[in-house]
């Protein structure tokens, strides 16, 4: 026990001599010369806050695994039966831990940005780099004296209360990490925006050097939104896959604000044009990304997905999502109207298409942040409960939406400056070929149901377009069409992937959305239901021992078109808690998901209680979030190659 004690000691000396290294980052970074030595020691100062994080971050998992009770947050988040994997995922799994991980990526994005200066402006570098310190400071502080993961119990209990059983799951075990990368990859393009506006320089060079971290924040935020998303359409057995959630919410505002800040850098990175514009949408998106850690942490929502914490802690966050957006926004409105501004663009231009599509997406974060903000701030005036749901979202974000993706595929067949409509239409005429005839075919099949027919054209049209435009670029120039494939260069394959995986994604959550089906039924073994052109007998049910927990597995038959299945769910109750979770068993087929859901039992324990949902076209969300987050990565591998060659 001794050693375990050490381990927890020297992670908390890790966490306050990170917290004095970050402290010296931000001081040194904003006061920095042109020195050459003093840029030495910065980037060696950045290193080592990044340094003592992963330590004491590494202490902490360690406290976990030796499964040391002594540590609080131990005892009150793990268990010794608990599988290895969620010994290690309960590090973060909750509110101290996930803190410390939150300054770890904060710490190392730093040391990263101070070891990869590029061709950046010395003074421009350091001051990025001291604003990130700053931020990393204020994460550890507030880890250290508000929710200190190494605090001690005395006496140590004999055994932990466990993680709750809903997290202890291998997609929850990777979400959170994704997230945050995402969350806290969007503090970098604020760092580098602060520093553009102390500078009074924002150039296509500081264009260049933000573009890969917005990229990288918004593909970390798309593929963690993805893993919650299907996490939640699995694991919760209510059938769904987005109930616009306030949690939910809080992760796709910085999602929209990094989707509109990659294609804005595009711009001042290709022209000089929009860097007024593309420093706010910065600031903006850092402070969405804090107001995220606000809404979780500050016990303010009811939620599956939130930490209801001490409300002093929320404070906190505000507190510092305050100092963020105040000295952003102060900086901006004294030093942006002094940026260079550039020669403009025609009003048929690719930039001109890049700033509708930035307009639109900003607009719609604000709307969600409006229909998320508006019930708590309605109870904080003395005006009662009320609840924004999916009618209003469905009402005003999905139209907003709908325009951007209608000019999405437009823009790449655009020139810079200078662009050609009629061309960019004539090309595109396949896709509103295939859009129409999909428009006209839904409004058929489902007896002129207008909304529903009318996203699913917009994602055919999107999909289509997203082919028109690989094809275009692969018959430019002379050569075999395999050797120009070949040639093709890997940034028009990552756009080209995303956007068509907004186009799958939209036809994914249309269908759904639109034409699922579902019904409860009571089943004693031996009985059968039709549903959804499927007859669903329940086999049996037998009891089934876990590693740390007893479940309740129903086993089903299920007939169709000829075919015959097997499919299983489970009720299970976990040692830690006396809470039944749901084990949901899925089979997809070519007209989408059958899902089962084992309720309770009813009759006595004559039968049992069965949800069954039909979700059609479910999968292509999650298919399509995936190409989208594809197309991200492979746009990042593209700027790297980029900036290797001579």
């Amino acid at each position: 026990m001794e050693g375990t004690a050490v381990i927890a000691e020297i992670g908390a000396f890790a966490l306050c001599l990170s917290l004095a290294m970050s402290l010296a980052q931000g001081g040194l970074g904003l006061a920095s010369s042109k020195r050459a030595s003093r840029a030495a020691a910065l980037k060696a100062i950045a290193q080592c806050a990044a340094a003592a994080s992963a330590i004491a971050f590494a202490c902490l998992i360690a406290s976990y695994v030796r499964s040391d009770f002594s540590v609080a947050v131990v005892a009150n988040n793990s268990h010794t039966d608990k599988p290895l994997i969620y010994k290690i995922a309960g590090a973060w799994g909750n509110h101290e831990g996930s803190m410390l991980l939150w300054s770890l990526v904060s710490a190392t994005f730093g040391a990263v940005l101070a070891s990869a200066r590029g061709g950046q402006n010395l003074g421009l570098w350091s001051k990025a780099v001291g604003v990130q310190g700053l931020v990393t400071a204020g994460a550890l502080a507030y880890t250290l004296f508000l929710s200190n993961p190494f605090a001690r119990l005395n006496p140590a209990p004999m055994q932990g209360a466990g993680l709750n059983p809903l997290l202890q799951d291998p997609a929850l075990a990777a979400h959170p990490p994704m997230l945050y990368l995402g969350y806290v990859g969007m503090s970098v393009p604020f760092s580098l925006a602060l520093a553009a506006l102390i500078e009074g320089r924002a150039d296509q060079a500081w264009a260049k050097a933000l573009r890969p971290w917005t990229l990288a924040a918004w593909t970390c935020l798309t593929l963690g939104i993805a893993i919650g998303s299907y996490w939640a359409y699995y694991e919760l057995g209510w059938g769904g896959w987005w109930f616009w959630d306030p949690v939910e919410n809080a992760s796709f505002m910085p999602g929209l604000a990094a989707c509109a800040l990659v294609h804005s850098a595009i711009v001042t990175e290709r022209r000089g044009s929009l860097a007024s514009w593309t420093i706010l949408l910065a600031i903006m998106g850092f402070g969405f990304a804090l107001l995220g850690t606000f809404l979780v942490r500050s016990g303010v929502l009811t939620s599956v997905h939130a930490f209801a914490v001490d409300p002093r802690r929320g404070i906190a966050v505000l507190i510092l999502l305050a100092l963020a957006l105040g000295v952003g926004f102060a900086l901006y409105g004294w030093r942006a109207p002094k940026l260079r501004q550039p020669a403009g663009f025609a009003a048929i231009s690719r930039e001109s298409l890049l700033v509708w599509n930035n307009f639109g997406l900003s607009v719609a974060a604000g709307v969600v942040l409006i229909g998320t903000l508006f019930p708590l701030i309605v109870e904080a005036a003395g005006g009662g409960l009320i609840s924004v749901g999916p009618p209003f979202f469905n009402a005003t974000v999905a139209p907003l939406l709908g325009l951007i993706f209608v000019l999405l595929p437009v823009g790449p067949l655009l020139t810079w400056r200078v662009g050609d409509m009629a061309a960019a239409i004539k090309r595109l005429a396949p896709a509103i070929v295939v859009g129409v005839a999909t428009l006209f075919g839904a409004l058929v099949m489902t007896e002129w149901r207008i909304a529903p027919a009318i996203g699913l054209a917009i994602g055919a049209w999107l999909v289509v377009g997203g082919l028109v435009y690989l094809w275009v670029r692969i018959n430019r120039g002379e050569g075999r069409a395999l050797a120009k494939i070949a040639a093709l260069p890997l940034a028009v394959w990552s756009m080209s992937l995303a956007h068509i995986g907004a186009g799958v994604l939209t036809v994914g959550a249309i269908a759904e959305t639109a034409f699922r089906s579902e019904r409860a039924v009571a089943l004693a073994p031996g009985q059968s239901v039709d549903f959804a052109n499927r007859r669903i007998t329940l086999m049996d049910i037998v009891g089934v021992d876990g590693p740390n927990y007893e479940a309740t597995r129903a086993r089903f038959r299920i007939d169709h078109g000829g075919d015959v299945s097997p499919l299983a769910a489970e009720r299970r109750v976990y040692e830690a808690s006396p809470m039944p979770t749901t084990e949901v068993g899925i089979l997809t087929g070519l007209d989408g998901d059958l899902y089962v859901a084992l309720g309770e039992p009813v009759r006595g324990e004559a039968a049992w209680g069965v949800r069954l949902y039909h979700n059609p076209a479910v999968q292509f969300i999650f298919g399509g979030a995936l190409m989208m987050a594809i197309g991200g990565l492979l746009s990042l591998v593209a700027l790297a190659r980029r900036r290797r060659a001579p």
